[in-house]
């Protein structure tokens, strides 16, 4: 089955007033999409390719220096936010089977002025990030609100678990990601650009340059392109929100594959994983204890000591 794509223009942002007929049409069209494939692209969100662009080159300067000029940011050096900062390539393995990911990364996940932020030949890092983080939390919420209604619940079910997203209460990250160039010759065995996983939070925005690589299984275990669409974002719903509905929403598996011998493009891609607020208690929202209840900043940390870290 391929991923729909869904136009979003009747709720995108900057739209105040939207009609319960509008909202009820595109919250059914999103259920089907995320009951049948568990991820969905939207078109029309509000955020252009210009934005897009614009954040993808700002964070490939950054991924371009010198690694002793990135290091300084590396990730848990950081007292405020032990998930913010850069990753090298190799440092993670989202597949434990599989060798360390052919990629890097910086997680924005605190965005408070008094970190440490990347200046020298990329001044505008975290102004155009922090920018970006704040557009995508707005786009969040919609769906969020969109996918209760789906449900047939209240509307503000999930987004009350959300209230604290950008402030040092909630772990929702803006992932810039770059893969850079792959000498066949030198790739371990079973390695890939980035393993199959699937994503821990609630749901996960991703915007991805041209160029290819990414799969997701379908219901049918099977691995499936999933390209660029250029002015779409594509989502996915992550194992706490499968969780949280008892198994409606369906969180899928996906992974970067290597690219082709002889094929020395990079690739680059902007994640934004959505997490409820750290002290929220995610529990079974149809009232059944198909799931335990659980803290979420506990089960982001258990996933991530699982199967994040090298």
């Amino acid at each position: 089955m391929e991923i729909p794509v869904l136009d979003f223009r009747v709720y995108e942002l900057g739209i105040a007033n939207v009609s319960a007929a509008d909202l009820e049409k595109l919250s059914k069209e999103l259920r089907k999409a995320f009951t049948e494939v568990g991820f969905v692209y939207l078109k029309n969100t509000g955020i252009n390719q210009e934005e897009v662009d614009k954040v993808m080159h700002v964070s490939k300067k950054f991924f371009c220096l010198p690694e002793d000029m990135k290091k300084p940011f590396s990730r848990g050096s950081f007292s405020c936010n032990e998930f913010h900062g850069w990753i090298s390539v190799e440092n993670e393995i989202l597949n434990p089977r599989r060798p360390g990911d052919l990629k890097e990364a910086f997680n924005l996940t605190s965005l408070s002025a008094d970190n440490k932020w990347p200046s020298e030949g990329v001044d505008d890092f975290r102004d155009v990030h922090v920018s970006f983080f704040l557009r995508c939390k707005d786009l969040s919420l919609r769906v969020l609100r969109l996918m209760a209604l789906g449900l047939d619940l209240e509307p503000e079910v999930f987004l009350n678990a959300h209230k604290h997203i950008g402030s040092d209460a909630n772990a929702t990250t803006l992932r810039p990601l770059y893969y850079p160039p792959v000498n066949s010759t030198c790739v371990k065995e079973k390695q890939l650009r980035c393993g199959e996983h699937s994503d821990y939070g609630s749901i996960t925005l991703l915007f991805q340059s041209p160029e290819s690589g990414l799969q997701v299984q379908n219901r049918a275990r099977e691995y499936v392109p999933a390209p660029s669409i250029p002015g779409t974002v594509l989502i996915n719903i992550a194992d706490l929100m499968q969780r949280w509905t008892s198994d409606v929403y369906v969180s899928a598996a996906h992974r970067v594959l290597l690219p082709p011998a002889g094929d020395s493009s990079t690739r680059q891609s902007l994640a934004f994983f959505v997490q409820p607020d750290d002290e929220a208690i995610i529990s079974c929202c149809d009232g059944s204890d198909k799931y335990p209840p659980v803290n979420s900043f506990d089960y982001l940390l258990s996933r991530f000591n699982d199967n994040h870290v090298k």
